[in-house]
């Protein structure tokens, strides 16, 4: 048991201080990143899809300027600020991670509005198989485009998946220049405090 933690940390330590090269971030367009999903969880988050930090690492909001992982702290979802390469210990306490698309992306306008669609019907599978209490999309225009939900504002909706009710947030990449961290921190905490 020592020698696997023992691991387990130096694999931590090691995937903290990665920096993939040109070359991981230019394949990083052919890989895609796993659900980090359970049954009956807290909290689903959805994100639009991977970047390319993201496909070159394996992580979810792997990018150094997406402020997700901060947010999530910040609104009290978890004890410490979590780095991407922790993103399991999410399960633990109830919440997990998926996103509209699988395809690697330098930036989500890149998507299809048929890629948001299909991904939408792929998600409310998802949230019927799954049962989670909540889905949190982490991004308006996706939210409003794979739902044909123009209208649709931040904060609790009045639409439900399944049994899941559902909770908008704004995307939290560090391109999102109209919420600034103590605007996401207080949203998440919103979120948080409504569980």
């Amino acid at each position: 048991m020592f020698c696997f933690l023992f691991k387990t940390d130096v694999i931590i330590n090691l995937m903290k201080n990665f920096k993939p090269t040109k070359e991981d971030l230019r394949d990083a367009v052919n890989r895609t990143t796993e659900d980090l999903i359970d049954y009956n969880l807290n909290v689903l988050f959805c994100g639009i899809n991977p970047g390319m930090w993201s496909g070159a690492t394996g992580f979810h909001f792997a990018k150094p300027g997406n402020r997700f992982w901060k947010a999530l702290y910040l609104g009290g979802f978890t004890d410490r600020l979590l780095h991407p390469s922790e993103e399991h210990e999410l399960l633990e306490n109830g919440y997990g991670i998926t996103c509209f698309c699988k395809r690697t992306t330098a930036r989500a306008d890149e998507l299809t509005t048929e890629e948001y669609i299909e991904g939408g019907k792929v998600l409310v599978k998802k949230i019927i198989k799954y049962k989670p209490r909540f889905l949190a999309v982490l991004g308006i225009g996706a939210y409003r485009t794979a739902f044909n939900l123009p209208k649709a504002k931040l904060g609790l909706q009045n639409e439900k998946f399944g049994s899941a009710r559902v909770w908008l947030l704004p995307n939290p990449s560090g391109l999102n220049a109209h919420y600034q961290l103590n605007d996401l921190a207080q949203l998440f905490s919103e979120l948080r405090n409504s569980i």
